[in-house]
């Protein structure tokens, strides 16, 4: 065994009733195949689960009489409770910041020795998700809510599931244990401090997840606020590059932009590459700040400034969060860095009109 979210776990074997070898015990992939049913219903089954329709419960048995099928002992130990080891969902897994809090949760749960599953949720997949981590195999859960994918697996949750959140900071409550780094506090300092530079104002690139409640979004707008500055509408952009060049494009156009905070440091790469060809100098037209600090911000040119985020210390955070949840025990003290502007080469004071 040696993943939460193989297979193997919930003891099955990937064969049907009509491939079983020859002398070889019956599994639980047989049992569903008998009775026309998925192997999480047969789980379900065997752990005496209510979320099953009495005709399919039926057939179920059935099919466990008809083929002689047994339990072994890892399946009845899962019946007792769910399982130690920690499953982690989350709609993706390359964009820094999931990345990060990804490699945080995994050094946390190597140095505990506990096993680690991921499971990553597509748009049309969240019922489905949140039927696979029901499953007493899934242990506790950390779910990646970022986004509202994430949020939505997080609000489609069985009460009784043991589930911890790395949401943000103006996330609604769902009643559970949700951990967030304070992006809202970072972002309204990035701003003022370009405001503190002499721009007027700062133009803002979000990050899909945002929305017009999210963390970097609305401490943007904080400090705008408390400036009496103008707040310019926000442009949304993508997580792609392309989204973040056009919407760079459309800034670029206008000579009153002097000042933009980008919702992550990849924007920023694109709207910085899309000032380049309209022929606009950063930092002497357009003072740019990104989010995240991400490997490799401080050798651009000009070097970026930017929001240092501990997403590692978020992942250790929701793991060991998660195991108290899983235990029962109480919540264990959260040490975090705060989030912090890292000034560098691509802010400066506006020119002179």
């Amino acid at each position: 065994m040696t993943s939460t979210l193989g297979p193997d776990y919930h003891v099955i074997v990937t064969a049907s009733p009509r491939h079983v070898r020859k002398g070889a015990a019956p599994s639980i992939r047989d049992v569903a195949a008998a009775a026309g049913v998925s192997h999480q219903t047969v789980s379900r089954v065997l752990n005496d689960s209510p979320r099953v329709r009495p005709d399919t419960r039926a057939a179920v048995l059935a099919a466990i009489e008809r083929l002689g099928f047994r339990p072994n002992r890892a399946a009845r130990t899962l019946g007792l409770g769910r399982a130690s080891g920690v499953t982690v969902v989350t709609s993706n897994t390359m964009l820094y910041g999931y990345a990060a809090t990804l490699q945080g949760i995994e050094e946390a749960a190597r140095t505990e020795g506990v096993a680690l599953g991921i499971r990553v949720v597509e748009s049309a997949e969240v019922e489905q998700t949140v039927d696979y981590v029901s499953d007493p195999s899934a242990g506790g859960l950390v779910v990646i809510a970022f986004d509202p994918l994430g949020t939505a697996v997080a609000e489609a949750l069985p009460p009784h599931i043991p589930a911890v959140l790395a949401t943000e900071p103006v996330a609604p409550d769902l009643g559970r244990v949700a951990i967030a780094l304070d992006e809202r506090r970072a972002a309204a300092d990035a701003t003022q401090h370009l405001l503190d530079l002499g721009h007027r104002t700062v133009h803002h690139v979000a990050i899909p997840s945002e929305g017009r409640a999210g963390g970097r979004h609305e401490g943007w707008r904080d400090a705008l606020r408390r400036a009496g500055a103008e707040i310019p509408s926000m442009l949304a952009g993508g997580w792609d590059l392309e989204s973040a060049y056009a919407a760079g494009e459309r800034l670029a156009r206008s000579p009153d932009v002097t000042a933009i905070l980008c919702g992550n440091d990849d924007i920023a790469q694109g709207v910085r590459r899309a000032l380049y060809d309209a022929g606009k100098d950063v930092p002497g037209d357009v003072s740019i700040v990104g989010f995240d600090d991400i490997p490799g911000s401080a050798f651009w040119t000009p070097a970026l400034t930017t929001v240092r985020m501990d997403f590692a210390g978020l992942g250790r955070a929701c793991f060991h969060a998660a195991l108290a949840e899983l235990g029962g025990h109480p919540q264990p003290a959260i040490s975090l860095v705060p989030p912090r502007l890292i000034v560098r080469e691509s802010t400066a004071p506006p020119r002179p009109a």
